[in-house]
């Protein structure tokens, strides 16, 4: 009887051709091609198809598969990938695009991708140029480094490293170090993408000089170190420091020159993985270690992200010797891994913003976020509570401004706790997931805030303009009067009349 009740039901299916009389989707023909939108109509009819087979409860009339169909239509009129006002408290936020750039950045952005170009060409020499140019100096400027280049990602800057020098050969790496990045991408796994023969050592929490010192053999071709920048292992343990393992290398090269044995010397590589051009003081015991800093130890090449705390655009960056430098530069995966020309332009401009610490400071967004004062994050919170009590009906939810924390995000800073202000919304009417999926899913610019103790924060350490204190109070009031017009009652006209609580006696 039930496949009776199935079969019925898919008969009942309305055709192609008769949903494309629908008026809705008529309209849809009139601005959109053809094709995407029989596209989108087929989608819908089967959907409801693979609903009715799986027993699932789902409106399959034309009616309703009409509608499912300008949905599914409208999805590719709106971008998928588009801006959204970030009031989560996490400032490297993956999810979210990790470093906005700076205005500076953007703008060279903006002038590279209309226009033609010096992308590799010298107009000093009125010849052919190297795109390596627009950066390289700079970065070298900064850092101490002989010498530098730029791929797409980190992740690609460490495969890059380990295929050119490790590759066949055997790379020594501690086991507290085997880190797993975003995206669940392993360092395990990019050692066996380019052929490198890993050797572990130490244990999870402990690793000591001479656990390096008995793993060296005639095939061992580097030393890596991996920065662990997105946790911390405390209490019983010990790692090895660049320096050291510095020592290590120079020892074990020495003795390959006095006997003519082993294949090169052993390079000392280190992942930081962060990117801090910057001393970040602010954070103590927690600031991370600059690429400077990793150089000066004695490392033979550094790699780090762009997009992370160095406040640039998505870039794997490598640094140090000039003679190691040249021969990645040579390396296929040097043309296959490049920088296009609007990441070229926004590391570019991000980099010389650096020749002015604190103009870097203050006109780069993520370490402008970092380092803002707490006290200064007051004003802005309690403007934001004002304007989101001006658009909420009274007894509707309760505001207040209260002290938060926010995070790095990205990989960096681990553990340490940003103080931050955030404006905290309880719900009287409606619910803060409810409300969360509305302002994320049903706004033009998605609005992320985070929920905690059933209600929904929004820190405003991580907004970027004023200007995002309207848009949140505008998502918020769209989100109440959607609520108003559920329930009986209508709601009062004004806000609620209570005061923003007191930060200080705010728990």
């Amino acid at each position: 009887m039930a496949q009776s009740s199935q079969r019925e039901r898919l008969r009942a299916l309305p055709q192609i051709e008769e949903l494309l009389h629908d008026p809705r989707i008529e309209e849809l023909l009139a601005r959109l091609a053809r094709p995407v939108v029989v596209d989108a109509v087929r989608q819908a009819v089967d959907a409801a198809r693979q609903a009715i087979l799986a027993d699932a409860p789902y409106a399959v009339d034309a009616d309703a598969i009409a509608s499912e169909a300008c949905v599914r239509a409208a999805r590719l009129e709106k971008p998928s990938l588009r801006r959204v006002v970030n009031a989560s408290g996490v400032i490297v936020h993956t999810n979210l695009g990790r470093s906005v750039l700076a205005e500076s950045a953007v703008k060279a952005v903006t002038e590279a991708a209309r226009s033609y170009s010096t992308l590799e060409y010298d107009v000093d020499a009125m010849a052919r140029g190297s795109r390596h140019a627009h950066y390289e100096r700079l970065i070298c400027h900064l850092t101490g480094a002989e010498a530098a280049l730029a791929v797409n990602n980190n992740a690609a800057a460490v495969m890059m490293v380990l295929s050119e020098f490790a590759s066949g050969h055997e790379a020594i790496v501690s086991r507290g170090e085997l880190v797993e990045i975003g995206g669940s991408f392993r360092i395990p796994d990019i050692m066996a993408l380019s052929h490198a023969a890993m050797v572990e050592v130490g244990t999870t929490n402990k690793t000591h000089p001479a656990d390096y010192e008995r793993a060296l053999t005639p095939e061992t071709a580097m030393l890596l170190k991996v920065h662990p920048s997105n946790y911390r292992l405390i209490g019983f343990t010990e790692s090895v420091g660049v320096r050291e393992l510095r020592a290590l290398a120079d020892e074990e090269n020495a003795r390959r020159a006095r006997r003519g044995v082993g294949n090169g010397d052993v390079l000392v590589f280190e992942d930081q993985g962060s990117g801090a051009l910057v001393r970040l003081d602010c954070f103590g015991e927690y600031a991370e270690p600059t690429v400077a800093e990793s150089l000066r130890a004695g490392c033979d090449l550094v790699s780090f992200s762009g997009d992370k705390l160095l406040g640039g655009p998505q870039a794997g960056i490598i640094v140090g010797a000039k003679r190691h430098i040249d021969r990645l530069k040579r390396n296929p995966l040097a043309r296959a891994l490049r920088l296009d020309k609007m990441a070229l332009a926004a590391l570019e401009a991000t980099l010389r913003l650096y020749l002015d610490e604190e103009r870097a400071r203050s006109e780069i967004p993520t370490l402008a976020m970092l380092s803002a004062p707490v006290e200064d994050l007051l004003p802005r919170a309690e403007a934001l509570c004002a304007a989101i009590k001006g658009r909420i009906p009274k007894g509707f939810a309760s505001l207040c401004v209260v002290p938060e924390i926010a995070r790095s995000g990205g990989g960096a800073l681990p553990m340490c706790n940003i103080d931050t202000f955030a404006v905290r919304v309880e719900f009287s009417r409606g619910d803060a997931l409810d409300c969360e999926r509305a302002l994320v899913r049903e706004r033009d610019v998605p609005v992320i805030g985070r929920i905690k103790k059933e209600a929904l924060l929004f820190d405003v350490r991580t907004l970027v303009e004023d200007a995002e204190i309207i848009e949140i109070a505008d998502a918020l009031a769209a989100y109440f009067a959607r609520v108003a017009s559920q329930i009986k009652e209508p709601p009062a006209s004004r806000a609620f009349s209570e005061d923003t609580a007191s930060p200080s006696a705010s728990s």
